[in-house]
């Protein structure tokens, strides 16, 4: 483990890396983040928003927790897992270069089955998003969402038969459409974050609010 972090870090640090690691935080950082953590573009508050409570900011709170599981622990350890494997010089990327890596150790571990799952589950919430979205301009009735959930399943079936290049660019590029008006959304409403924030912090230093340990 010790030697594998080594080899991330020292990896990290070099002229190489650091040039590379400019451009890819930049460029395919980001657009990979958005795909793993949803950070910035507006649409994890869709579904924390479906959430019951009396505080909502315990709920921002939960939604700040998402992308440090997810971005920093999971890409971590199968970061690892590449590095210690020694796979990550075989030429492979993406998802073969981790079911590579999964492997050499567990040659049974279905990480195919993992990415159907996972690229399933991704499916639901987006369409989720999508509905929310909808509804949230032309109305809820049974018309629209019946509308919008053939036009879904279009799309997927499009999608589906199509290069995965295409699909990925389509997708940055509506995320990137995404983030521009959330990100102005959010300082727009910074104020109004900060008094929540205060009156919520208030509430636990008065005893209003009881603390679970």
């Amino acid at each position: 483990m010790g030697w594998a972090f080594g080899q991330i870090v020292s990896g990290a640090f070099t002229g190489e890396g650091v040039a590379g690691g400019i451009l890819g935080a930049l460029i395919q950082g980001f657009k990979r983040a958005a795909f793993s953590n949803e950070a910035g573009i507006g649409s994890a508050a869709i579904a924390h928003s479906a959430v019951r409570t009396k505080e909502p900011v315990t709920e921002g709170y939960v939604a700040l927790l998402e992308p440090f599981i997810d971005t920093v622990v999971i890409c971590t350890m199968t970061a690892v897992v590449i590095v210690v494997s020694g796979t990550l010089d075989s030429g492979l990327t993406g998802v073969e270069l981790t079911s590579a890596a999964f492997e050499t150790a567990f040659p049974w571990f279905p990480v195919v089955l993992a990415v159907v799952l996972f690229a399933f589950s991704t499916m639901i919430s987006w369409s989720y998003y999508g509905l929310k979205a909808t509804t949230y301009l032309f109305g809820e009735n049974k018309t629209v969402e019946n509308i919008y959930k053939l036009f879904f399943c279009i799309c997927v079936i499009i999608g589906a038969s199509m290069s995965l290049g295409p699909v990925i660019d389509f997708s940055d590029s509506m995320i990137f459409a995404m983030a521009i008006p959330n990100v102005i959304g959010l300082y727009m409403l910074l104020p109004v974050v900060r008094r929540e924030l205060a009156q919520y912090q208030a509430k636990l230093a008065s005893g209003e609010i009881k603390r679970f340990r």
